[in-house]
Parts: structure tokens; sequence; C-alpha cells
């Protein structure tokens, strides 16, 4: 038996590590830390994860007016969502992955498929499938959104900055235009500056071209806790 599996054990085991310590996830049907319980008492981790978000995580909370995700119950929501959002958009190119040590999820659009060279106007091909990221995100609406643009190191920075904050831009409308409250969303644009590959192949440039929807639920306590910095 693996280590790790021997370490979920014993967890589920202790009863007092927290109430809701073990959790089914609905991607593999296996008992698992649920991340609450990994999170227990890391208030201070939890809220620097969120200070990620551009501009800023107390505003934002107050401003989208969320209500949040009940602590016990966050993992297992995460889990759900991005089982469904690989559903979803099967076949589409999308690669859905958590991120941020697990407390958030990234939905990475590659621009092959979304937008045409130069342009920053989402593939009307493409539409179909980011009504279905959209659908998801309407339907657990306890989170912030990030939408991110990168491209390769082709042309000029400036140019390429540019380029990135308007496909940022044209996927955080779009998803708004789908009854995402513009409150949850925020983009901005990377230009050449966080590869994921190498610029010096055309498979690592393609790669390098994408724009990233991250999704950060937001629990009840961190609402408490925005409210309570106004």
């Amino acid at each position: 038996m693996k280590v790790s599996r021997i370490f979920v054990t014993s967890m589920c085991a202790v009863s007092l590590v927290s109430l809701s310590a073990c959790v089914t996830d609905p991607n593999t049907g296996e008992k698992k830390v649920s991340r609450t319980a990994i999170g227990a008492g890391g208030g201070a981790l939890a809220g620097l994860l969120l200070g990620g978000l551009i501009g800023g995580k107390t505003g934002r909370i107050v401003g989208a007016g969320l209500g949040g995700v009940a602590g016990g119950v966050i993992g297992y929501q995460m889990d759900k969502q991005i089982k469904e959002l690989k559903e979803t958009t099967a076949g589409s190119g999308i690669d859905v992955t958590p991120t941020d040590n697990g407390s958030a999820i990234l939905v990475n659009l590659p621009n092959g498929v979304t937008f045409d060279t130069d342009s920053t106007v989402v593939k009307p091909a493409f539409r179909d499938t980011l009504d279905r990221v959209a659908s998801s995100l309407t339907q657990y609406p306890n989170s912030l959104i990030d939408v991110y643009g990168h491209t390769d190191s082709t042309g000029s920075d400036a140019y390429n900055m540019t380029l990135s904050q308007r496909r940022a831009q044209a996927v955080a409308d779009y998803l708004s235009s789908r009854g995402v409250a513009a409150s949850r969303i925020r983009s901005q644009g990377f230009g050449e500056t966080q590869p994921v590959a190498s610029n010096a192949t055309e498979e690592g440039r393609s790669a390098n071209r994408r724009v990233e929807i991250k999704i950060v639920p937001v629990t009840q306590d961190d609402v408490a806790r925005a409210r309570a910095g106004q």
C-alpha cells in the first residue's frame, strides 16, 4: 500500500482532525482528505492565495455580494465542478486542472481553437464550448474569476502585451454576456512574460499562446473576513 493511502486512511480514522476530514472524490470514487481538513486552521494561507487575485480579494468579495461556500463542502464542490467541466468540454482542447495547491481551478483555453491569428474575437466555432464554461460558472456562483491572457515571444513586447490584454478581456466579456456576473470577473494580460514551454519550437510557442480562466471558490469565512476588513 502506498504511503499516501496510509496517510489518508489515518486521517479518515482520526475524527479529531475534522468532522469532515474525509470526502469521496467524484472524479475517482476514492476516499481522500478534504481540502477543508488540510486547510484547517490555515486561514492565513487561504488569505494569501486569495490575495493573488487581480485587484485583491476584499473589495472583490464584497463588491460581488458573494455568500460563500460552507467550509465543510468546498473541497467536494471543487472536485465536482472540475469533473463536470472536464466532461462538458471533452474533445475541445480545453484543459481543466486544480491550481494554487488545490484551492482554485484553472481552465486553459488553447489559442488555436479560441482565436484566429492576431485576432481578439472569439471564434464562432468555439463559442458553444465557452458557453458550457459560463454555465458552470453560473451554476457555482460563490467564486471569483480571473481571466489571464498570454502570448509567445514572437513580435514586440508591447504588441504581445496589448494582444494578451485584449484577448483576456474578450473572454471575460463573453462570459459576462452569457450570464456570469461581471462583478465576479477581472482580466489581465501578461504578454510573453509567463511561458509554460520553450519559445524555441512551434509546439512550445503554441502552448504559450493561451487564455486561462482561474476560478477561486470563496468560503463563508472568506466573506466574513472581507466584510470585517472593509
